[in-house]
């Protein structure tokens, strides 16, 4: 019910921690992976890793805000696989000059890298859709999978941004999954899952120290998580499997919070 046999699914941002999580869990559970990042040493590295185990996998280099890498990428699939059957839209995350530091106002927010922030995590995901939709339309029991975060529906301080970004999603996650299913009934499927907080690199200096210690920052988020932690980046893959596979078939435009109780917390 939860197999992915033969599904060729396209993981952006797969040279990152939270994609290295999703690509190797869509290669345990048959499916054909794409890794499509910019960090061509990664990428290549774990798509032989993949390959190694008897599974399949392919690395291309392309930066999902610009079109112009994306169609050849698509091309590049369909060369080697013949379809697409779904897409994670894993690329994202947060950028340095997007951070409101401490000491600065309110007012003097970077305008330029809070715009560079919201473009990467909405943009990043609906330039993809457009270009690989209509493939994955084409498998007639498609499904595209976007990235949330916590931040989209409790107020992060200091990440503004990267939390208009996401809340972006959660918006275009639930508009473009009626549209699609207007257009195409339930041949393709949109969802989202939203992450609480998981250590990546765009936020291991927001949240811990050099030696590994917790920021007063990181220790405010586990005080306001139930669980007491972060979570790990496998534990995203039980909801990113089931919203890729024929077990999610009747679900469209739904958000799945995946965040240890952080958003539920009344603080009491």
């Amino acid at each position: 019910m939860f197999a992915l046999n033969n599904k060729v699914i396209i993981v952006s941002g797969g040279t990152g921690i939270l994609g290295g999580a999703f690509i190797k869990a869509i290669a345990s559970q048959g499916g054909k992976v794409v890794i499509l990042g910019r960090n061509e040493q990664v990428g290549n590295q774990r798509a032989a890793e993949i390959n190694k185990e008897g599974s399949e996998a392919i690395f291309i280099a392309a930066n999902v805000l610009e079109k112009d890498q994306l169609e050849p990428a698509r091309d590049k699939v369909l060369s080697t696989f013949g379809r697409i059957d779904g897409l994670v839209n894993g690329a994202g995350g947060n950028i340095p000059e997007a951070v409101l530091t401490p000491d600065k106002d309110v007012f003097d927010l970077n305008i330029e890298g809070v715009q560079k922030a919201m473009n990467l995590n909405l943009w990043g995901t609906v330039l993809p859709v457009q270009v690989f939709g209509p493939e994955i339309v084409k498998s007639g029991n498609g499904s595209i999978v976007n990235i949330s975060s916590v931040s989209s529906v409790r107020a992060i301080t200091r990440v503004l941004g990267y939390s208009m970004g996401k809340a972006a999603i959660d918006c275009y996650t639930k508009w473009f999954a009626v549209e699609m299913a207007n257009r195409y009934g339930d041949k393709i499927r949109m969802n989202s899952i939203m992450p609480g907080f998981f250590l990546t690199e765009q936020n291991r200096t927001l949240l811990t120290q050099p030696d590994g210690s917790l920021t007063s920052r990181g220790h405010s988020i586990i005080s306001h998580t139930p669980f007491k932690r972060f979570g790990n980046p496998e534990e995203l893959c039980g909801a990113l499997i089931w919203l890729l596979s024929d077990a999610s078939k009747f679900v469209t435009g739904t958000t799945i919070g995946v965040d240890g109780g952080f958003t539920i917390n009344g603080g009491v």
